[in-house]
């Protein structure tokens, strides 16, 4: 008889004391980043039992299978509340896949080679900013932290490059389901981000005269005809004590106007639950928000691989089902993540947030998150953003970014539990108006997407 070294006690046991000490770092039997550093198997910093969700259930799942409302209450534990409740209550289903060992299909391929080299280089400033540690520069890309010591590092892994692009367009395609299961709303719209520092896959890291902000984001929707036209531009600091400025085009008013920067928690138009504080789980200025703590660490279900449906559908959508009609989820893959670290935080930047903290669950392996929870100021739970990605890549079919295969975000489920309104959306080949999903682009989506005079033109 085996009997193993590593069991889910040893487990436990191992992250509650990480969790005690107020270590983030990622990896349990040695560093995770230290032992990929010559080779991308994470079998070194990982028991066997966190890398198979068939040992960590001792058989009771594997690969293939599906959490429904008849088996959820074994998983339970591998998932945030409001995904349990989803299974169970609302008829949604998990396919489970095998975990992710290769860490190259985590990331897009410039933004690992960055995380690798530039490991070690980074620090917060007395202000609590992200620099070069012996430059005092902004930082040069790449996770900054990819085995942290505190849930600042942690945060900071996402704040400082969203899509892990250094420019993006995404082509979004919304459905917003009412609490009858009904389709309510549906829009299609522009999502483009242009990082100024921490470039990865240019030849500087800086857009030289940007250094002192951290990125551009817009906006902007398609259709239908009663939306299309409204437009937001962001411009972040980058200082992130700092609110970005926030410019929008309505086409009732026909001129671009400037917006107040701290209202971030409204919905971007009627029926949708999506805020733009809500973007990456890190849409506002870092330390517009505190009281940083890590509450947790444990292994979890996320959906981090096998989501791209670009072998069996042209424009990358996907079926549905659940819900009082059979259209509240998409359908979605999940594997077991070895190491999660769950951050809360506070909104101390914003007198007036509904919102009382948020919780965002942290892949330990490419600090990406793959879920995010926030409640309301009687400390409710209120919404859930759940993510998925992928590296666009199956056996029949492949997505290049460059001379490697992409990996992006594949959809996303935001869901107001209160008022029991889903959002759903994906990331389209391409929607109406002809706009397609590319990535570093450089220059063309700056002038295209990125101006106050974009998108007036847009708008007009």
């Amino acid at each position: 008889m085996h009997i193993k070294r590593y069991t889910t006690d040893w487990t436990r046991r191992a992250f509650l004391q990480k969790t005690a000490v107020g270590v983030a770092g990622a990896g349990l039997l040695k560093p995770l980043w230290s032992s990929m550093a010559h080779a991308d198997d994470m079998t070194k910093a990982y028991p066997e039992e966190l890398l198979s969700i068939e040992a960590y259930t001792k058989g009771a799942f594997s690969a293939g299978d599906m959490i429904t409302a008849d088996n959820v209450d074994q998983v339970a534990e591998l998932l945030d509340p409001l995904t349990v409740m989803q299974i169970r209550d609302m008829g949604r289903k998990i396919e489970l896949v095998d975990s992710t060992r290769d860490i190259t299909r985590l990331f897009p391929h410039e933004y690992l080679e960055a995380t690798l080299r530039n490991k070690g280089k980074a620090g917060l400033d007395a202000n609590g900013n992200v620099i070069v540690a012996e430059t005092g520069q902004p930082w040069i890309g790449g996770n900054p932290f990819p085995e942290p010591t505190s849930p600042e590092q942690t945060f900071a892994n996402l704040v400082m490059s969203w899509g892990r692009h250094d420019d993006s367009v995404y082509a979004i395609r919304d459905w917003d389901i009412a609490p009858n299961g009904k389709l309510s709303y549906q829009y299609d719209f522009i999502w483009a981000e242009q990082n100024t520092v921490g470039r990865v896959a240019s030849d500087a890291p800086y857009i030289q005269g940007e250094e002192d902000k951290l990125r551009y984001q817009a906006v902007w929707f398609t259709s239908p005809a009663d939306a299309k036209g409204t437009a937001f531009l962001n411009t972040w600091k980058y200082d992130q004590r700092e609110f970005p400025d926030l410019v929008g085009y309505l086409p009732a008013f026909k001129r671009v106007r400037r917006f107040p920067t701290n209202q971030r928690f409204e919905p971007l138009v009627p029926g949708i639950t999506i805020f733009l504080s809500d973007a990456w789980a890190a849409g506002d200025p870092m330390l517009t928000w505190g009281n940083y703590k890590i509450v947790e660490t444990k292994p979890m279900l996320g959906a981090v691989s096998g989501n791209w449906t670009g072998d069996v559908d042209k424009n990358w959508e996907r079926g549905v089902h659940g819900g009082p009609d059979g259209q509240t989820f998409f359908d979605t893959k999940m594997e077991l993540c070895p190491e999660v670290i769950v951050v809360e935080a506070e909104p101390v930047g914003y007198p007036r947030a509904p919102v009382s903290k948020k919780r965002v669950y942290i892949d330990a392996r490419n600090m990406m998150f793959i879920g995010y929870v926030t409640f309301d100021r009687r400390g409710e739970m209120w919404k859930t953003f759940e993510p998925s990605f992928s590296q666009y890549a199956t056996n029949d079919a492949q997505l290049l970014d460059g001379d490697h295969p992409a990996w992006s975000w594949t959809h996303v489920h935001s869901h107001d539990v209160q008022s029991n309104r889903m959002s759903r959306f994906l990331q389209a080949k391409q929607m109406s108006g002809g706009h397609k999903s590319v990535y570093n682009m450089g220059s063309d989506i700056y002038s295209r997407y990125l101006t106050p005079q974009a998108i007036r033109r847009f708008g007009t």
